[in-house]
C-alpha cells in the first residue's frame, strides 16, 4: 500500500472541481511524514480560493512539514503570482513534495509553468476521479478531462486515483461504483489506477473489492461544520 506514496519525490495532484484532490494531497503529505520523509505541501490552486490546503498549515507544521502557498491576490489574473518557495521543491533533492493543483484544466497552467523543473525531478502527475461529479460521471467524460489537463500542462498523467465520494455521506456503494468507473477510464486512457481513496471509517468494508486502498481522514470542512474532537486534537 505504501509503495505508491513515495514512489516519486514530487507528486502533483490534478482533477476536476469537487474531486477531493485537496483532501488527498493533505493525506498524502501526512503519509509521507509517517514514513519519515522530510516533506512540503504546496497549495498552488489558482482556481478555488475556498478549499485550500493552507487551512491545515498548523497540522502540517506540527508533523514537521512545510506549507507553501500561492498568494490570495490576483487569483483571476492570467498568470497568478506563485510563491518563490516553490523552487525549494526542485532544488532540494532530499525533500518530498506534494502539489495541490487547481481543479480544472486551467489550473494545470501552474504545471506548464514549471514543466521543465518537474520533468528534471522525475515528478509524477496523478489525476483524482470522482464518479459522483457531473463532469466525470462517465468514463468518456473523465477521459476527456484527463486529455484536457494533459494538453494544458504539457505533461502526461501517470496514474488515476478513485476518490468517488459524497463528502460525509459517502457510502461503500459510492466507492464500489467509482472503482468500476475508474477502471473504465484506465482502459480508455491506458493510465493505471494507483489506489482507491476511502474514508477511514469505510476502509474495512471496502477492502474486499478494491485494492490498494488509501484510508483517509477528512480535514477539509466547511466553516459551519464542527470537526470531531479527535481531529481537533491532532
Amino acid at each position: 500500500m505504501e509503495k505508491w506514496i513515495d514512489a516519486a519525490r514530487l507528486t502533483a495532484f490534478v482533477g476536476h472541481a469537487g474531486s477531493g484532490k485537496t483532501e488527498i494531497a493533505i493525506n498524502t503529505a501526512l503519509a509521507l511524514a509517517e514514513l519519515g520523509h522530510p516533506f512540503a505541501l504546496a497549495d498552488l490552486d489558482i482556481v478555488d480560493p475556498y478549499f485550500r490546503c493552507r487551512r491545515c498549515k498548523e497540522l502540517i507544521e506540527k508533523k514537521g512539514g512545510r506549507l507553501i502557498a500561492s498568494s490570495q491576490e490576483a487569483m483571476d489574473a492570467d498568470l497568478p503570482s506563485m510563491p518563490p518557495e516553490v523552487f525549494a521543491l526542485f532544488d532540494n533533492p532530499g525533500l518530498y513534495g506534494v502539489m495541490d493543483i487547481g481543479g480544472d484544466p486551467s489550473g494545470a497552467r501552474v504545471l506548464a509553468r514549471y514543466r521543465r523543473q518537474l520533468q528534471e525531478c522525475g515528478a509524477r502527475m496523478l489525476c483524482v476521479v470522482n464518479g459522483n461529479r457531473p463532469l466525470s460521471d462517465t468514463a468518456e467524460k473523465a477521459a476527456e478531462y484527463v486529455r484536457r489537463i494533459e494538453e494544458t500542462a504539457g505533461m502526461k498523467i501517470d496514474g488515476l486515483i478513485n476518490n468517488t465520494h459524497c463528502c460525509h455521506l459517502t457510502s461503500v456503494d459510492d466507492i464500489r461504483q467509482g472503482a468500476a468507473l475508474t477502471h473504465e477510464v484506465s482502459v480508455v486512457t491506458g493510465i493505471p489506477v494507483v489506489c482507491h481513496a476511502v474514508p477511514q471509517n469505510l476502509a474495512a468494508q471496502a477492502s474486499d473489492f478494491v485494492y490498494p486502498i488509501f484510508p483517509m481522514k477528512l480535514y477539509m470542512r466547511k466553516p459551519w461544520e464542527q470537526a470531531p474532537a479527535e481531529e481537533r486534537s491532532i
